[in-house]
């Protein structure tokens, strides 16, 4: 039986206007994502790693339907979330959720922790006040946390205690994918994996699917069954995991991990150092985007962008060193 694709990223693009004048004329764009294509089977995490300001926050975002897109499509289910009005979307929104970087930010301050967990419910009207309070009390056992904690509030919490929470709020509707951005890159490292653990059980209680956004490459490792490697609003990389981290293919992903930090003993592999700056998004370099900083750069990389293209049955790369193995 065939696998059924929970999400389909379809030529995604984020263009923000950059104004100027008086009269704030638009002057150009910062590309934060350009031209985006993946697609995800249900049940299963993807990865979304690279530096930061490549774009893959933005992308969990326009996922979410947080931001409009500026082109291409995001097909949930088999429906186009790009093309919704807004009363069709909001029945469709409890079935994707979203676990922010900064918990405390992402909680009020102001409600306690069962109202926080309640008030999901209550909007969309699947419970009364009464159910409301005791799923709020169910989540926080479910997450790790004692059902009394609800009568609590956020600044009374640890900053793992409320990413559990932050998480409970993220299950409080039932929901079939979580994009989590940079979920436990505030937290303490033993902390980390205490909730990278409650997530992937999670995932087997409930047949969640996630897209997991983070810059840590072991956390990425950790969790996800896929990993998408971005630079500058661009996917270069796409490959299951085991892929990724044996045989990296692009230069850009070979650099990455080689300067990833290793626990086991033994030589180390030798770090890869790429120089210059980031180009900026708001004035990308002509062809490939990463050809400013690659070490094996070529003419052709200079005036030709290349496409994402199958190499394997389970890896995808943006680059042209393996466009010219397959014409040679």
């Amino acid at each position: 039986m065939e696998a059924r694709k929970i999400l389909e990223v379809h030529n995604l693009k984020k263009y923000f206007p950059i104004t100027a004048g008086i009269l704030r004329r638009t002057v150009g764009h910062v590309k934060a994502v350009d031209d985006v294509t993946f697609s995800m089977q249900k049940g299963e995490t993807l990865g979304l790693v690279g530096e930061s300001g490549c774009g893959k926050s933005t992308t969990g975002r326009l996922i979410m339907q947080v931001l409009e897109p500026t082109g291409g499509k995001v097909v949930f289910e088999g429906q186009d979330l790009t093309g919704m009005d807004r009363e069709a979307l909001r029945k469709i929104r409890p079935h994707f959720q979203m676990i922010f970087q900064d918990p405390y930010a992402s909680l009020n301050p102001k409600m306690s922790v069962g109202a926080l967990l309640a008030e999901p419910l209550l909007v969309n009207k699947l419970a009364d006040r009464k159910e409301s309070l005791e799923r709020a009390a169910h989540l926080l056992e479910i997450v790790g946390l004692r059902a009394e904690d609800r009568m609590r509030y956020p600044h009374e919490f640890s900053g793992g205690q409320r990413q559990r929470i932050a998480i409970a709020r993220a299950l409080s509707m039932n929901p079939k994918l979580i994009v989590a951005d940079e979920a436990v890159s505030a937290l303490d490292v033993s902390i980390q994996s205490q909730i990278l653990n409650l997530m992937s059980t999670l995932r087997r209680e409930f047949d969640l699917s996630y897209i997991f956004i983070s810059h840590n490459l072991a956390v990425v490792r950790h969790i996800s069954d896929h990993v998408g490697v971005m630079y500058l609003g661009q996917l270069v990389e796409l490959a299951t995991k085991r892929a990724l981290y044996t045989r990296p293919l692009h230069p850009y992903t070979t650099a990455l991990l080689s300067a990833a930090p290793e626990a086991k003993r033994g030589p180390r592999k030798s770090r890869i150092i790429l120089e210059g700056d980031v180009p900026s998004p708001s004035n990308p370099p002509s062809g490939c985007p990463f050809h400013t900083r690659c070490p094996k750069a070529m003419d052709v990389c200079r005036v030709s962008r290349p496409k994402l293209q199958q190499v394997d049955a389970d890896h995808q790369v943006a680059c042209h060193l393996y466009s010219e193995r397959e014409t040679a």
